[in-house]
């Protein structure tokens, strides 16, 4: 396995990369891209300067998974936008490498953090289902992790939770900001 760009000619990995996000994202975000034709645009729109888009493919071209680096604050800012993984090589390292493939793309161009955003839509953390806002500080210094959400992957990763956005997706139902310094 190796981590490439991903060109606007590579139809079959395009496809594939598409693929992956309907499949990877409809078991607890079933709404992020629900079927081909919008994953496929998301895909399209990774085309463009302001983005960076890798791939983990094998020796025959089958894309095990890929990420995405969205630019923002003048390039001092990546978002880390979307990751996923093959279903079955989930577990192998390959999400980890993919980040850190893709925080060192954001060195080289100059930019000091990455950040992302990892939806609690089901309560998979002790921050969903609940109201936030008495004291938003004390729930995110004691999220728990209910049932295997990935901002523990992100952790271990080295990112941090840096804040959260209550009821983002609706009541109950928040957005966990995470980032990490990419300069050494």
């Amino acid at each position: 396995m190796h981590i490439i760009n991903l060109g606007s000619d590579a139809e079959s990995m395009i496809q594939q990369a598409a693929r992956l996000l309907v499949e990877g994202f409809q078991e607890h975000w079933p709404n992020a891209w629900p079927d081909m034709d919008s994953a496929l645009e998301e895909v399209q729109a990774f085309f463009s300067t302001d983005r960076i888009i890798r791939v983990a493919v094998d020796e025959t071209g089958l894309v095990w998974g890929w990420i995405g680096g969205i630019q923002q604050y003048d390039g001092n800012v990546w978002e880390l936008h979307p990751l996923v993984v093959r279903s079955e090589y989930r577990g192998r390292g390959i999400g980890k490498l993919l980040v850190a493939d893709l925080q060192e793309q954001v060195r080289e161009r100059g930019g000091l953090t990455l950040w992302l955003g990892t939806d609690d839509e089901n309560q998979m953390t002790s921050l969903a289902g609940i109201d936030l806002y008495p004291d938003v500080i004390e729930q995110i210094t004691n999220i728990k992790n209910l049932r295997c959400h990935p901002y523990e992957f992100y952790q271990k990763c080295g990112f941090v939770i840096v804040g959260v956005m209550p009821d983002a997706n609706g009541l109950g139902k928040p957005d966990i900001f995470m980032a990490k310094r990419v300069q050494r």
